[in-house]
C-alpha cells in the first residue's frame, strides 16, 4: 500500500492478559519480520486486565496469565502494556482492593505502562500511590458531544483520550483541533455497537456491577442483530469504522497517529484476523496464521 503520510499509526492492541500466548507469538514475528508489516504501523500498546479484577471495566477478559510473565513480555519487546480499570461505579472502599494494587505495584515500577481509567476517584488515588502512569480516559465515558470530548482532551490528566465511536468521522470539527489535541485522541476503529445504540453506558455500567459483584444478571443489548455478538465483518459496516484505507487517506494526513482495536472478550482466532487486517501486507498474512496456527496445531472442530 502506498503511504500518503510520514506518520505513524500506532496501534493499540486488545487482550493484554487474555490472548498472553498469541502475543508471544505475534511480538517475535514483529521484531523478526517487519517486513510482513505495513511500514506505517507501530504498536502503541496492549490493553486489558485480569478477569477478577474489581477496578475493571470495558469488556471483561476470561484471563488468568499471572501479571509477572505478562509484565516480561512486555519488556522483552519495550511495548508499553495498559491495564483496563475502567470500572465507572468505584468506591473509597474499593480502592483498597489487594490484587488491583499489586498489580498497580508490579507495573508502576515501569515509567512505560498505562491505565485507561474512567473514575476520577481512581485517577487520583493511582495519581498519589502509582506516579509513573500515564492514563488514557475511557471510551466508557460515552461523550458523544464534540464539545465534551474538547474539554476532555484538554484535561492535562490524560495523555491520550478515546472518543466515542460515533465521533470517528466528524472531519468538519475533527480537522480544527490543534496538533497537541489531535496527538492525544485515540479513535476506536472497529467497534461492532449499533451506531444509533442509546443503551452503551447502561452497558458498561453493567458490567461495572459485575466486576464489582453488585449484580451478576446478564445485561441483554437491545440493538438490532444485537444477540448475534461480535462479527468484524459487520464492524466494517458500521459508520464509525475506520479501514486501513481510511488511516492512510485521512486521519494520517489529518494529523492523527492513535488508532485502538477492539477485541477483548473474543476468540484469538478471531483477534488475529483484525491484527492481520490492520497491520500485516496481504502477501504475507498467510505466512503469520501459518507460524501462529502451526506452532499452536490449531484444530477448528
Amino acid at each position: 500500500m502506498k503511504k500518503l503520510s510520514n506518520n505513524k499509526a500506532y496501534f493499540h492492541l486488545p487482550g493484554l492478559f487474555e490472548f498472553y500466548e498469541l502475543y508471544k507469538l505475534y511480538l517475535e514475528l514483529y521484531k523478526n519480520h517487519r517486513e510482513y508489516f505495513y511500514d506505517y504501523c507501530e504498536i502503541g500498546s496492549i490493553y486489558g486486565a485480569p478477569s477478577d479484577c474489581m477496578w475493571g471495566g470495558g469488556r471483561i477478559e476470561d484471563a488468568d496469565t499471572e501479571p509477572k510473565e505478562v509484565l516480561s513480555l512486555l519488556r522483552k519487546y519495550n511495548i508499553s502494556g495498559r491495564l483496563t480499570f475502567s470500572n465507572s461505579l468505584l468506591s473509597k472502599e474499593d480502592l483498597s482492593d489487594r490484587k488491583c494494587n499489586e498489580i498497580c505495584r508490579l507495573f508502576g515500577k515501569y515509567v512505560n505502562n498505562g491505565i485507561i481509567i474512567h473514575s476520577d476517584l481512581l485517577l487520583q488515588y493511582i495519581q498519589n500511590y502509582y506516579p509513573d502512569f500515564y492514563f488514557v480516559s475511557s471510551t466508557t465515558k460515552v461523550l458523544t458531544r464534540f464539545d465534551e470530548l474538547v474539554n476532555e482532551v484538554n484535561r492535562e490528566e490524560f495523555a491520550y483520550v478515546v472518543p466515542d465511536f460515533r465521533l470517528n468521522k466528524e472531519f468538519d470539527k475533527l480537522k480544527d483541533l490543534n496538533q497537541e489535541q489531535k496527538d492525544k485522541i485515540e479513535f476506536l476503529c472497529n467497534e461492532c455497537c449499533y451506531f444509533g445504540c442509546k443503551d452503551r453506558k447502561e452497558c458498561y455500567e453493567a458490567i461495572s456491577r459485575k466486576s464489582l459483584g453488585i449484580d451478576m444478571r446478564e445485561h441483554f443489548c437491545k440493538a438490532p442483530e444485537g444477540n448475534e455478538g461480535y462479527r468484524f465483518s459487520k464492524a466494517m459496516e458500521n459508520p464509525s469504522f475506520i479501514s486501513v484505507k481510511d488511516i492512510n487517506d485521512i486521519y494520517l494526513p489529518m494529523g492523527f497517529s492513535n488508532f485502538k482495536l477492539e477485541g477483548r472478550g473474543l476468540g484469538s482466532a478471531l483477534v488475529l484476523e483484525i491484527l492481520l487486517y490492520y497491520m500485516v501486507k496481504p502477501e504475507y498474512q498467510i505466512h503469520v496464521r501459518e507460524a501462529i496456527y502451526l506452532d499452536n496445531m490449531l484444530d477448528l472442530f
